[in-house]
Formats: C-alpha cells, sequence, structure tokens
C-alpha cells in the first residue's frame, strides 16, 4: 500500500465508524435494543476491517520509484552523528 493508499485507507476508516457508530446508536435507542446497537457497530467494524485492511489495487495507484543500486551508490549516505549534544548555557540573573 502507497502513502496516499494510506491515507484514503485511513480517512475512510475513520469515517464508516463514526457512520456506523451514529447509526447503530439511533437504531439501538429507536428499538431500545442494547443488543441490536452492538450487532450494527461490531457488523459495522468487521465490513470496515475488510476494506481498509487488505492490500487492495485501489490502494496502490500512486506507487514509490525506489533508486537503482547503481543510482544509489551515487548519492552520499547518512551519517549518525554520535557526538553529544552541546547545553545551551543558562542565563543568570
Amino acid at each position: 500500500m502507497d502513502w496516499e493508499g494510506q491515507k484514503r485507507s485511513e480517512i475512510f476508516m475513520l469515517i464508516s465508524l463514526v457512520v456506523f457508530g451514529v447509526v447503530a446508536f439511533g437504531v439501538g435507542y429507536a428499538i431500545g435494543s442494547f443488543q441490536i446497537m452492538m450487532l450494527i457497530y461490531g457488523s459495522g467494524v468487521v465490513l470496515t476491517a475488510l476494506i481498509t485492511v487488505p492490500n487492495w489495487p485501489f490502494f496502490n495507484r500512486h506507487p514509490l520509484k525506489w533508486l537503482d543500486p547503481s543510482e544509489a551508490d551515487r548519492h552520499p549516505k547518512p551519517q549518525v552523528n554520535t557526538a553529544a549534544p552541546k547545553k545551551k548555557a543558562s542565563k543568570q540573573k
């Protein structure tokens, strides 16, 4: 899944869970059944997971372009800074 696909998946997950929660609460309140409310919300969670968790093709529309190994060798690798950070001098009054 690419970065844009992850963003789409997360937005869809948030919206669908809120919608299923509101619908489940409304139906459960109208019927007066906590069990029906939990069944509707649980079904919404399962449906949302089936849509957002697998790596579906519509989540891969913007693939990343990786460097070729020969191209990567030409660019410098980041160096790890092992020096301790300097503390700022505090002002005394």
